[in-house]
């Protein structure tokens, strides 16, 4: 007997793909900060040159986000996130072998192919297949706390193995992490979808319709935007606590806050979305976001300030994760879900790309942190603007597609 949407078999694939995903950003995502300096001096490179690998492997995913979100959408997870998971390990352990520039990019661009296959997005595409309407919320709450602690668990294990060990013995420990973990869950736990119904002609369903619908317009640009503003101040905020006279101990400490706020404000998200519209939530969120990175501008050299200000910016740090895939779903097709998704996510990436040059090339030109700071502000305005005006959808009646 095929297992139905929200039954046993959807919660344990909940549960595995919790863990899959902690173990995946852990080492494929998170740790690549912890080897930048080592990596560096022992390749005798510049941190920028090394930095620009992990630029390419950024990239590398949104090239195959359409192509995979295509397979997901016709053949499910299984298959594919397994053999995302192999690569990753192999990878990883190809990862400590390199001894040039060359060698490094090229793994690099691997690792992002790989992430692609089985990270976030393929992970919610099997999750959005397996839950319907009333369960995607909170399935998708479960793996995105679980997984925003990625960072925290991996951030200081992967610094411990690099202290005691070398950052080379320490991607071997981590490519054996990721195969151990990741491989056998993803083999062994994720099943095909049921079979979906076919949703109500009136939705637009094909992948050309929704390219010429508004909304999903409104959502690339919203999400593409608040992107663009994560990416920034991520990578540019200790640097901009260090420049407005705060002590490196102090500034590092404060921009940890992301990673618990990021989980606190996803469950503050999911609560509130039970009274309100989603997208009033988010576009408020958003718009809390703008006002705390300009208030930073202004306060950002008392250290009070500076905390309540990372504080107010953090709760819609992991926002768009869970609110993305939500809307996607409630306006459009699940059977097409990854596909369409593959389609938004390609901006999206490459705004995360790209962002922290444009951030270090607004600091560079005025010499300081604050016209960047102020850009992000107004970029998180465009964001809580566009997603403001998404227009309403009457409840779609389809189920997950297969």
């Amino acid at each position: 007997m095929v297992p139905a949407v929200d039954s046993p078999r959807a919660r344990a694939i909940v549960a595995a793909l919790a863990v899959t995903q902690t173990v995946g950003y852990g080492t494929l995502y998170y740790a690549f900060a912890v080897f930048l300096v080592p990596l560096a001096a022992d390749l005798g490179a510049s941190t920028t040159a090394v930095t620009g690998s992990f630029t390419v492997s950024v990239l590398a995913s949104a090239v195959l986000a359409v192509p995979v979100g295509r397979w997901l959408d016709r053949h499910g997870g299984r298959a594919l996130m397994t053999a995302g998971s192999v690569a990753g390990a192999l990878l990883l352990a190809a990862w400590s072998q390199v001894q040039s520039l060359g060698q490094l990019y090229a793994v690099q661009a691997g690792i992002g192919v790989a992430s692609a296959t089985c990270l976030y997005e393929a992970a919610f595409a099997v999750i959005i297949a397996w839950h319907s309407p009333r369960r995607r919320s909170s399935a998708l709450l479960a793996l995105t706390v679980v997984a925003g602690f990625a960072g925290t668990i991996f951030l200081p294990l992967t610094g411990w193995l690099v202290d005691r060990h070398g950052w080379r013995t320490a991607l071997l420990v981590l490519a054996a992490v990721h195969a151990v973990v990741a491989v056998p869950l993803h083999a062994a736990v994720l099943r095909r979808a049921p079979r979906a119904a076919a949703p109500p002609a009136a939705a637009g369903d094909g992948v050309r319709a929704v390219l010429a619908d508004r909304g999903f317009w409104l959502l690339a640009v919203g999400f593409t935007a608040h992107t663009a503003a994560i990416a920034a101040v991520g990578v540019h905020l200790v640097a901009a606590l260090i420049a407005w006279g705060h002590p490196p101990a102090y500034a590092a400490s404060v921009a940890g806050l992301f990673g618990v706020l990021s989980v606190t404000g996803r469950l503050l998200t999911t609560g509130l979305q039970r009274r309100y519209r989603t997208t009033t939530v988010v576009a408020a969120l958003f718009l809390l976001q703008a006002l705390a990175v300009a208030a930073l501008v202004v306060a950002g050299r008392d250290a009070i300030a500076a905390v309540v200000a990372v504080v107010a910016f953090g709760l819609g740090f992991g926002v768009g994760s869970i609110a993305k895939p939500l809307l996607l779903a409630e306006r459009y097709d699940t059977r097409r879900y990854a596909t369409i998704a593959g389609v938004l996510v390609v901006p999206m990436t490459v705004a995360k790309a790209t962002a922290p040059l444009a951030a270090a090339g607004l600091h560079s030109l005025s010499g300081g942190y604050g016209s960047a700071f102020l850009a992000t502000a107004a970029v998180c305005v465009l964001a809580s603007v566009t997603l403001a005006a998404l227009p309403r959808v009457r409840p779609r009646s389809s189920s997950p597609r297969s």
